[in-house]
């Protein structure tokens, strides 16, 4: 495992969008473990915007960031991430990563394989995985055991008539849907209570609206409506297990700043103990296979009620 190289690792971010500009640079530059050392984006002047608001400098050289950095935080689209995630590794620059890592399962696994043969850690920002208190839930459920079913839905109203986010401009959120920008978190929860997913059913809804029925290593099963298309009046995000001890519901979180200080905190931890995390770059790897198999699933098709014999 490749070590820090001092008391206060050196970060850079690559990424000047709205998720960079609202969490990861702010996190980055609030977080008193490390040393914010620069940004890298695609627009050199949107860099050079955040770079300084965040009191730190701007890369016109990807590598050369990447020269600069014990690690590198990404808040790029998943198919520009994944190559530059590739090249990281490569320089020796722990990884974290944001959801999901890449589109195409051959993408995803290789950003784990150069993870795993240059020897650097990795985390992907799952929110709830590092967010209080879904992460210490998460956590406890697991601990417990003896579920026998999930029921999940992230209704999100980014592609609602009206909608004014700045995510709404997001081409690969318009063109992956709710499946694969909220589905990841969904999954994040669902894999460390339920165990992996073995079995995927895949059912159009209204607009980009995934049903997912899943079905777990454990013996459980899971549901999962997952959309980006909701109206702003049903918006919500729940998840609620049902077992032996009856039924937990996730708990609200507060905003995702907080929860990126904790996923570099998780980063740090495997960079120094060479222990990986749970939610390290082969998780993510997973992920965009179980999706990857939910979007063919569903694109396939029901093969309806065969012919009559004649």
């Amino acid at each position: 495992m490749t070590k820090l190289s001092g008391a206060k690792p050196r970060i850079g971010l690559l990424g000047t969008g709205p998720w960079a500009a609202r969490t990861h640079a702010p996190a980055l530059a609030a977080h008193e473990g490390v040393e914010f050392v620069g940004v890298w984006g695609r627009r050199p002047e949107a860099a050079a915007e955040l770079a300084a608001g965040c009191g730190t400098t701007a890369y016109d050289d990807v590598d050369a960031l990447f020269e600069a950095c014990d690690a590198v935080a990404f808040a790029l689209p998943p198919d520009v991430q994944a190559p530059l995630a590739v090249r990281a590794a490569a320089a020796d620059c722990h990884l974290l990563l944001d959801k999901p890592v890449a589109t195409t399962v051959a993408a995803a696994r290789e950003v784990a394989d150069a993870a795993g043969l240059a020897g650097v850690a990795s985390v992907v920002f799952c929110t709830l995985r590092f967010a209080e208190p879904t992460a210490g839930w998460i956590e406890e459920q697991a601990a417990a055991g003896g579920w026998f079913l999930g029921e999940a839905h992230w209704l999100g109203s980014l592609f609602a008539p009206g909608s004014t986010s700045a995510y709404a401009a997001s081409p690969w959120r318009r063109d992956k849907g709710g499946l694969w920008d909220v589905g990841p978190h969904v999954l994040s929860v669902y894999l460390p209570i339920l165990g992996d997913v073995t079995e995927v059913t895949s059912v159009d809804g209204p607009g980009d609206t995934r049903h997912l029925v899943l079905r777990h290593a454990s013996g459980a099963s899971s549901t999962a409506t997952l959309t980006l298309s909701a109206p702003p009046e049903a918006a919500e995000a729940a998840l609620t297990l049902f077992g032996e001890r009856g039924r937990a519901a996730m708990p609200a979180w507060d905003g995702a700043v907080g929860a990126f200080g904790g996923a570099v905190d998780a980063l740090l931890e495997a960079a120094r103990t060479g222990v990986p995390h749970g939610c390290d770059a082969r998780f993510g790897a997973r992920l965009t296979e179980i999706l990857t198999e939910a979007e063919a699933e569903q694109a396939a098709g029901p093969t309806g009620p065969s012919e009559p014999a004649a």
